[in-house]
């Protein structure tokens, strides 16, 4: 897993119609049947757009991610807001820089959440089975772990579909993918041009990325969640709680411990 450069600063931007209000909706409605979190840990919080909003409804969140640039980016909007200085002095949020695999808190925490196909860049089965023991572990009894990922299917179409193209005035970029489909792993490589500020002339900083995800069969991660410890593990599709087929883009998996 390599953790995020010069994306970090142009992230927001490139995903700002990423739909985190689905995802904040998804987790308390999760909470409301499972059960309302007063800790929670959210393991690839990028760059707290869903660790913000949870911090200032009253949620105690340790951000987690794996890139310091990320965080950084985090913290700032964090900073930014009107209550975040305070918010951070009381200790409602902290920012960690730490694998998901090996993550850990001084205390067990109600809820673990993952959004954003975070875990779809853990690249190998143990990996994944890495990552469901240590969060078991980090969970208090009865505590929920929600996340979701890529359906192996969404690769598939990634692959048929490419490339993709972005051209706005300040940030532009073209992705291609390549598809490994024994491992049903996909590289993306983004070429970006974001705009920089030179006295008002259109001048762009153009940077490569290549980002590496692969997909898993559902029914494996559902064992391997079972094999972790987790009971009453549920899978649905596209943020709505509807068992998920295989039509579905993104797989949502709730298991409590």
């Amino acid at each position: 897993m390599a953790s995020y450069r010069k994306f970090a600063y142009v992230y927001d931007e490139l995903m700002q119609d990423m739909p985190y209000p689905d995802w904040l909706r998804f987790a308390r409605q999760a909470w409301e049947q499972y059960g309302m979190p007063h800790t929670v840990a959210e393991l690839g919080c990028g760059t707290g757009s869903i660790t913000i909003p949870l911090v200032n409804s009253g949620f105690e969140v340790a951000g987690i991610d794996l890139s310091s640039d990320m965080l950084a980016v985090a913290r700032r909007k964090m900073e930014a807001t009107p209550q975040g200085q305070r918010l951070f002095r009381e200790g409602s949020i902290r920012w960690l820089q730490q694998d998901m695999r090996e993550w850990i808190l001084p205390e067990p925490v109600d809820s673990v959440i993952s959004f954003c196909d975070c875990l779809n860049y853990l690249l190998e089965e143990e990996d994944i089975t890495a990552t469901f023991r240590r969060t078991y572990a980090g969970l208090k009894p009865g505590g929920t772990f929600l996340f979701d990922v890529h359906h192996p299917q969404t690769f598939l179409r990634y692959d048929e579909e490419q490339p993709f193209v972005l051209d706005e005035r300040s940030i532009s970029y073209i992705w291609t993918c390549a598809l490994d489909t024994p491992r049903c792993e996909i590289e993306h490589h983004l070429s970006i041009f974001a705009r920089a500020e030179n006295e008002g002339r259109d001048l762009y900083q153009r940077f490569e990325e290549i980002h590496v995800q692969r997909a898993y069969d559902p029914d494996w991660m559902k064992a391997e969640l079972s094999k972790a410890g987790f009971r009453d593990v549920k899978v649905y599709a596209d943020f709505e709680w509807v068992e998920a087929e295989d039509d579905a883009a993104r797989l949502f998996y709730v298991a409590v411990k």
